[in-house]
């Protein structure tokens, strides 16, 4: 006796013109740019509401300039707190000091806001605008036809749009559905993150990376006297506590006297990979976000990729539901390059920031001299900021 489910209902009701599954940044962005056009978008997610924590901090300025339209970045800047420098350290030794504060921008700094208050600005944004965000609930399965996609719900129910667009995370269920692939590979540590309260002279405007035999880490001011660290190690805890982010403040940062962990609001580890899905989209399905790509957290470009690919597949989505639907065509060929780019790019600063001790010498050298050079300076500024995707 058969007990497969039911195939789902085939109907042209739809339940939304776009069907967003994921409410983290990207989707929370992409559907407030398709609710502002006047599309019906709805928004799923697996995750009660309450379940958000700070991870992703850091804004880029281009990232700011593309959410305008949107009216949020004005509450995004007033929230956050403003990093004017970028500095490249070998412990005591600054070997790359990048300024942001000569770009051609309304935004020349690095916006350090919790991802917490992110998503919160753009929710707002979202349901002031008509959207509707569903939660918890999650996909187990989709089909598509002709005229629209439907997606069965973890609660045996359906929902039917003309597209949807996977935004929910690495392990998406909307991409393995669509059979997309993910190619690519894991780095071998894992990564620590923690927010912590610091004493000493930590600067406050400041994003700093530091190299050093023992690896690299990343030290970043958030609002509230908040420091956010970050740090590749072969075999992070699950939870960090404050002596063990105090060991990777005195092995990799500077030497002397290293600031004080007063205590850890927030940790966490993951592991991270640097992956590009082999397609953007497959029929009326689309992906956008860590769906799409995954990559280091050096250079803190994640969510900022995310985020510009939100903004760009909402105007190749308004173009599908006006009759042109090679406009999705066009989105996949314009962001997976740029894609390739970030995660050449991450991977880039993660490997240099762990070269063998032996080379170290020659890489400080090396960049020390480059960093002599106003042009290299301004090259990594505008990556960094964003800028360069304009």
């Amino acid at each position: 006796m058969s007990h497969d489910p039911p195939p789902p209902p085939q109907t042209n009701r739809f339940d939304a013109d776009v069907l967003i599954v994921g409410a983290g940044p990207t989707g929370l962005t992409l559907a407030a740019a398709l609710a502002q056009r006047g599309q019906r978008v709805r928004v799923i997610d697996r995750l009660d509401a309450g379940d958000n924590t700070s991870r992703a901090a850091v804004v880029h300025a281009r990232t700011l300039e593309v959410l305008e339209p949107l009216g949020v970045t004005q509450t995004l800047v007033a929230r956050g707190l403003h990093a004017s420098r970028f500095t490249i350290r070998d412990r005591n030794h600054v070997l790359v000091p990048i300024a942001f504060d000569e770009l051609p921008t309304p935004y020349p700094y690095t916006l350090m806001v919790s991802q917490a208050v992110t998503e919160e600005v753009l929710l707002d944004r979202v349901v002031q605008s008509g959207g509707q965000v569903q939660r918890p609930c999650a996909v187990v399965g989709l089909t598509q036809d002709d005229e629209g996609v439907t997606v069965t719900l973890d609660d045996a129910s359906h929902l039917r749009a003309r597209y949807v667009v996977g935004c929910d995370g690495m392990h998406s269920t909307v991409r393995e559905q669509a059979g997309i692939g993910f190619p690519g590979a894991a780095y071998g540590e894992s990564f620590v993150l923690a927010d912590v309260h610091l004493s000493g002279s930590v600067p406050r405007d400041e994003v700093i990376l530091y190299f050093s035999p023992a690896g690299l880490m990343v030290v970043a001011p958030l609002p509230g006297g908040v420091h956010r660290i970050v740090a590749p190690v072969d075999d992070a805890p699950e939870r960090p506590d404050a002596s063990y982010v105090q060991s990777l403040l005195d092995s990799r940062g500077p030497d002397g006297e290293s600031a004080q962990v007063r205590d850890v609001l927030w940790g966490s580890r993951f592991r991270v990979h640097h992956r590009v899905a082999e397609t953007y989209r497959a029929g009326r399905v689309l992906l956008a976000g860590d769906a799409a790509h995954v990559h280091s957290p050096a250079g803190g470009q994640g969510m900022n990729a995310g985020i510009l690919d939100a903004i760009s597949l909402s105007e190749a989505l308004a173009r599908a539901l006006a009759g042109q639907p090679e406009a999705l065509d066009a989105y996949s060929a314009e962001r997976r390059p740029v894609a390739r780019e970030v995660v050449a790019f991450a991977d880039f600063l993660t490997r240099i920031a762990t070269v063998p001790r032996g080379v170290r010498a020659l890489r400080n050298l090396l960049l020390a001299a480059l960093s002599r050079l106003p042009a290299f300076r301004g090259r990594l500024a505008w990556r960094l900021s964003g800028l360069v995707y304009r």
